[in-house]
This record gives C-alpha cells, sequence and structure tokens, in this order.
C-alpha cells in the first residue's frame, strides 16, 4: 500500500479520501485543538501533530515515522486558503495581506526536506492568479518535480456540490494526469433524501435544534419549495437590508432536489450566509447534511457538543473526501506505473 502524509488536516476531508484511495495516511497535521480532536476521533490509526507546522521539521517527521527522505510516496495537503478567498480580496480586485497565505512554503519546505515521490496540493481557485503558485511551482520543478495545477469543480466528480478548487498534482516522473470526470452528477437527493426527520433520529450531529424567531421561521415558510429564494416574496416580506443590496441573492434560499449544492461554507448552519435550507423542510440543512454535501461517509462523527458553528467551520473548510479520492486514485495509478 501506498503512504500519505496529510499536512493541514482540518477534520479529515483529505485524509478520508485518501484513504478510500488505498493510501496508508501515515500523519496529518492540524494547529486546531477541536478540529484535530474530530480528526483524531475518525482516524485513530493516523499519528497527529498538534502544532504549528512551521515548527515541524522533515527530520522530525522521518524519525517519528521511521521514513527516510525519498521513502513517502505522496505529501498532500491544503494550507489555509482563506487570505486567497475571493470574497476576502474583493473578487480579486484589492490585494489582502494574510500570514496565512505564507503557509505554502511550509508545505514547499517540507517537499525539500522529505523528497517525496509525489505532490498533492489543494486550494481555493485564487491562488491560481497569485504570484506565490508560481513561485511554487518553479521550487518543484527545480526539485526535479514535474507540476501541473488546474481549477476544477468538484460537481464534476460526483460531489453534490457546487464547488470551484485549485488542484495541483507533481510526481519525478512526467505530468501526472488528473481524474476523469463522473459521467453523471449527484445531486441533493441523492445526498440527503433518504435521511431520517432531523430532531430525533439519534444522529447528534443531524439533531442538533435551530433557535429562531418566529419572525425568522415565518418567513423561511413562505419561500418556495425546491429550489426558491428570498427573491420569491413580496417586497413587504424581504429584509430592508436585502432591498438595500442587490447581491448576495442565495441568502434565505432552499437548495433544489435534483441540482447540486451550492457551495458549503463556514457559515452554512445560518440560511442568512447563503442558499443553506432544506428543500421542503422549514429549517436550516443540519450538520450531517452539510457532510453529506461535503461527501464524508455517512457514519463520519461530528461530535454535536462541539456545537452548530464550530461543526459548520470544520466541515465548511474541509477538502470533499470523493474529490480527493478520485484525485488521489489517478496518483495512485501513476505511482503504480512509475515504481
Amino acid at each position: 500500500m501506498f503512504t500519505a502524509i496529510d499536512l493541514f488536516s482540518g477534520c479529515g476531508g483529505l485524509t478520508t479520501g485518501l484513504k478510500k484511495a488505498r493510501f496508508q495516511v501515515l500523519a496529518g497535521v492540524e494547529i486546531d485543538t477541536a478540529t484535530g480532536s474530530v480528526f483524531e476521533l475518525n482516524h485513530p490509526d493516523v499519528h497527529l501533530w498538534k502544532e504549528d507546522i512551521s515548527e515541524l521539521t522533515g527530520r522530525r517527521i522521518k524519525s517519528r515515522l521511521n521514513i527516510k527522505s525519498g521513502e513517502l510516496d505522496l505529501l498532500a495537503g491544503c494550507p489555509p486558503c482563506q487570505g486567497f478567498s475571493r470574497v476576502r480580496t474583493l473578487n480579486g480586485g484589492h490585494v489582502i495581506t494574510d500570514d496565512r497565505n505564507e503557509l505554502i512554503f511550509e508545505f514547499l519546505r517540507l517537499v525539500r526536506e522529505l523528497n517525496p515521490k509525489t505532490v498533492m496540493l489543494e486550494n481555493v481557485p485564487g491562488l491560481a492568479d497569485d504570484k506565490r503558485i508560481e513561485s511554487f511551482e518553479e521550487e518543484l520543478a527545480s526539485m526535479g518535480y514535474f507540476p501541473r495545477h488546474q481549477v476544477l469543480d468538484v460537481a464534476d466528480f460526483a460531489v453534490p456540490q457546487r464547488r470551484k478548487r485549485l488542484i495541483l498534482l507533481a510526481g519525478k516522473h512526467g505530468i501526472i494526469a488528473f481524474a476523469k470526470p463522473a459521467l453523471v452528477r449527484k445531486t441533493v437527493r441523492d445526498a440527503i433524501g433518504t435521511l431520517p426527520k432531523a430532531g430525533n433520529s439519534g444522529d447528534g450531529a443531524h439533531d442538533i435544534p435551530e433557535n429562531r424567531s418566529k419572525k425568522i421561521q415565518r418567513r423561511i415558510a413562505r419561500i418556495p419549495h425546491d429550489g426558491g429564494s428570498r427573491l420569491d416574496l413580496p417586497l413587504s416580506e424581504q429584509l430592508d437590508c436585502h432591498k438595500r443590496c442587490n447581491g448576495f441573492k442565495d441568502v434565505y434560499g432552499r437548495m433544489a432536489w435534483d441540482d447540486v449544492a451550492p457551495t458549503l461554507t463556514t457559515g452554512c448552519f445560518n440560511p442568512s450566509k447563503g442558499r443553506f435550507l432544506h428543500p421542503e423542510e422549514n429549517r436550516n440543512i443540519t450538520m450531517r447534511e452539510a457532510a453529506l454535501l461535503q461527501s464524508f461517509p455517512k457514519n463520519y462523527k461530528f461530535p454535536a457538543d462541539l456545537g452548530k458553528s464550530v461543526l459548520a467551520t470544520q466541515i465548511g473548510n474541509a477538502l470533499p473526501p470523493e474529490f480527493v479520492r478520485r484525485h488521489a486514485s489517478s496518483v495512485k495509478d501513476y505511482l503504480e506505473r512509475q515504481y
């Protein structure tokens, strides 16, 4: 079985996808305590360094995992990407200085120190227009890799969600092919249509109660089922802030059963943050539904006692495991051919 290390592990989306592609994930790195606890709950077999990646050296990694330089098959990760977000940069029209942007070079440092056979990096599309990706690829090339990146929509890879991501693959024996798109898209219905009613299902992530005012509950109830939005309401029932601003039209919108979901963000627990209402029930999607729309397995553990806001942040920031699985399978095919 090929080996991998997951940098910037989050709650485990990348590791889940790597495992599904039949990689043995040896270790991960996650600085956030709550997020790391969810990772460890679901991946007790993976050693997790709960610390700042800038303080973790390749020497320590090799010593702890008993591997030598050049032995690791895949080094993968998604450096924190908030600094590259198009929302934060006003759709790319304003440059924001964010120290987290430099973490891709900590990734690069560990590539240098571990010398893995292949590399996988995932991030938001905004990185494609940033000078750092050019520097990153130049450095990889100087180390003998053949890097290539592309911006893809995860909905084309059997994830029931519209979500564009940049993915970079690099190997030392030529270009690694990206996965081929799925023949059919998965829909919201495919992902959550057979779940039991929320509230008393026995699944904590599905049963966290909502706490909304009667006024908001009435407004939600008036949104048409199966893809309706606040724009379907008469002006008298729309919020003043929505009347003044013509943007963010998805807020207080319902998902459509037979379409993919919108991008699941860290605000996916709140209908005021996007199109996060259930297609027909008068509520926001649950955290279990959010996880399924991200393509996490149904039995993935998200402890309810962490609260909706924390879980939404972890789920919204996660890599969709099915997207990872498909591209990691391409990496595995490459490794089988070359090694």
